[in-house]
C-alpha cells in the first residue's frame, strides 16, 4: 500500500497542472489509471475517477468536461 500523503500531494499537483493547462487530459487519465491501491476513503474515490476517465465523454462540451474532470481529481484528495 502506498502512502496517502504522497497521493494527496500528487493529486493536488496534477489538479493544478491540468487546471492551468500545463497538463492535458490524456496524461491525467494515464496518471489516474496507473494509481495503485489505497485505503478508504481514497480507494473508492480513485476507482470512481478511473471509471470517469476511462469513458470517452466525447459528447460533452470541452469546458464542462474539464470542470467535471477537475471535480473528480479534487474528490481524490478531499476524501
Amino acid at each position: 500500500m502506498k502512502k496517502v500523503e504522497d497521493l494527496i500531494s500528487s493529486a493536488k499537483a496534477v489538479h493544478e497542472r491540468y487546471a492551468t493547462g500545463r497538463m492535458d487530459r490524456e496524461i491525467v487519465r494515464q496518471w489516474i489509471l496507473g494509481l495503485g491501491g489505497y485505503p478508504e476513503p481514497y480507494g473508492s474515490r480513485i476507482k470512481e475517477s478511473a471509471v470517469w476517465f476511462k469513458s470517452g465523454h466525447n459528447e460533452m462540451d470541452p469546458t464542462e468536461l474539464k470542470v467535471t474532470d477537475l471535480a473528480s481529481l479534487e474528490g481524490i484528495y478531499r476524501a
